[in-house]
């Protein structure tokens, strides 16, 4: 069986989920990227394919001038729609396009909520062709690209002044660009992970957020949740089917503030930024195997067989400034008093940044897994507190 997987950037989803999963299942995996040479290197042994996949257009026409396809996937929060596009034009199993689209347009995501009577959200879209103003906004709100990722260019803003100043900034860096300019939404921040084949949804569990502090949003520390409260998860769930989200893997953001879910995005794909190997690690489940088979048209089975009692979490050392990176610790993997942390370094030394404010500023990824989750805090600190990044300006 054939399964194209769309990608930009090389992810570690992609590297160590995906495709050993694919490998697992028997498919021959065809990869179709606009970054051919970056995935050749990390990529051995897989065909890949140059491709536009930015333009479903692209897609449609590579694919039908190759080999049959059985599958089109991505975890790519930015191809998406093009996936759904393509795999629906085939025939094949996938998920609403209209869904994902709503999805990755913050904008008309918070549209479609408010139309269903789930939820009413105060916002306004700003663009290089409407020169930025100072609206009458509900302040502090907050500005965001409306159809970025990773905290990239999410600011609070307590005033017109300084909403005036940051969208022009923001709009000089991402020419072409959409704003959304939205109420901030105060409250405890949480994700929901599901896997749904159209039939059944199942709920893997969540994860508690630790942002950085305002102004701006980077996600620091990510705590497993192993169930939410059953009132919050109805009250996502009904969100997400306001949306027409069910298929696939779902990573939801939401704030819980007296007792109310609201979503502060949606990506449809899998949690990212090593998340989703932690989760299969900790669940015990061939979570990207179950993940492809319904992209293959195979129904999810009743109960997965996850496992409940873990404890776990994954921390991102952040740079503090811009500079070149002159040591960091190496990749390493070991188990302390029964709990087993992994850490991956994710900015080679050497390098010079900038200071992006946004998940760019990651140094390196650590998780943590064990059976109590107050030990694998202690083991978690421990070892961050025994490591040193030295950046030089």
């Amino acid at each position: 069986m054939r399964l194209y997987l769309l990608a930009l950037n090389p992810t570690d989803s992609v590297t160590e989920g995906f495709l050993p999963a694919a490998a697992r299942l028997g498919l021959d995996v065809t990869l179709l990227t606009d970054q051919p040479d970056a995935h050749r290197r990390i990529c051995p042994g897989i065909e890949i394919l140059e491709c536009d996949v930015r333009d479903f257009r692209a897609v449609v026409t590579r694919i039908s001038t190759h080999h049959p396809p059985d599958a089109v996937f991505t975890n790519s929060d930015h191809l998406q729609t093009q996936a759904a596009l393509a795999a629906h034009y085939f025939g094949l199993p996938a998920k609403d396009w209209r869904a994902t689209l709503r999805a990755k347009d913050k904008a008309e995501m918070r549209r479609r909520l408010a139309a269903a009577g789930v939820d009413t959200v105060w916002s306004a879209e700003l663009t290089e062709l409407t020169d930025p103003v100072a609206l009458d906004a509900p302040y502090p709100c907050v500005i965001k690209p409306r159809e970025g990722v990773a905290s990239e260019d999410v600011v609070l803003v307590e005033g017109p002044e300084e909403l005036v100043a940051h969208s022009k900034a923001i709009l000089a860096r991402r020419p072409g660009a959409t704003l959304l300019v939205e109420e901030y939404l105060p409250g405890e921040l949480y994700t929901l992970e599901t896997l749904g084949d159209g039939r059944i949804r199942h709920v893997l569990g969540g994860f508690h957020t630790e942002p950085s502090p305002p102004p701006y949003f980077v996600e620091e520390r990510m705590t497993f949740v192993p169930a939410h409260p059953e009132p919050v998860v109805d009250q996502v769930l009904a969100q997400l089917d306001a949306l027409g989200v069910g298929f696939g893997a779902c990573h939801t953001e939401f704030v819980v503030h007296e007792d109310r879910a609201r979503l502060i995005e949606v990506n449809y794909r899998a949690v990212g930024d090593q998340c989703d190997l932690l989760l299969a690690q900790l669940l015990d489940i061939p979570l990207f195997e179950h993940i492809l088979r319904t992209h293959l048209g195979e129904s999810l089975p009743a109960a997965l067989g996850a496992r409940r009692d873990g404890a776990a979490l994954v921390e991102y050392p952040c740079a503090e400034r811009a500079g070149t990176l002159t040591a960091a610790p190496p990749s390493s993997e070991l188990t302390v008093g029964g709990v087993h942390l992994t850490y991956r370094p994710l900015r080679p030394v050497g390098e010079r940044h900038e200071l992006y404010r946004t998940n760019r500023d990651y140094l390196g990824v650590l998780r943590a897994v064990g059976n109590d989750q107050e030990a694998v805090n202690r083991a978690a600190a421990r070892f961050l507190a025994a490591q040193s990044w030295v950046i030089q300006p």
